[in-house]
């Protein structure tokens, strides 16, 4: 599946910094991708109108079972925002039972270094998956 390229719903003020989010998901078999697949699909079409959104892209990978999304945003009360509103909050809850694991990343940069690339968001997700695994191995 190809990526969904970047897009600037609402343009970032020049001289400011955002607020990065990128996140892996994986389900838990095959048969749970095309209903994950359609409602990420509902999510982003919310994301594109969210207030305080500058930039979001996807990433799906169905056979290997993994979606990754990359948004950057004005605040994390934005991303909070946009979590808990309609549709997506319901999407989360109602497809929590088919996840295998979530990774989540946060980090900040100056609004002239967007948009982020997959790169840079694929290295920060494999550092938080081995801080992550680490964590779970302590407790």
């Amino acid at each position: 599946m190809p990526t969904v390229p970047w897009v600037t719903p609402n343009p970032a003020p020049p001289h400011t910094r955002a607020v990065v989010m990128a996140s892996t998901f994986e389900v838990r078999s095959l048969k749970d991708v095309p209903r994950f697949f359609l409602k990420s699909f509902a999510a982003w079409r919310q994301l594109q109108s969210a207030p305080g959104v500058f930039g979001a892209s996807l990433v799906a990978r169905p056979t290997k079972r993994v979606f990754r999304t990359l948004s950057a945003w004005e605040s994390r009360d934005a991303i909070h925002a946009y979590a808990q509103a309609e549709p997506h909050r319901g999407i989360m809850t109602g497809l929590r039972p088919t996840m295998l694991r979530s990774t989540f990343t946060f980090w900040e940069v100056p609004v002239e270094e967007l948009p982020i690339s997959w790169d840079e968001a694929e290295r920060r997700l494999a550092d938080q998956a081995r801080t992550d695994a680490a964590e779970g191995q302590a407790s």
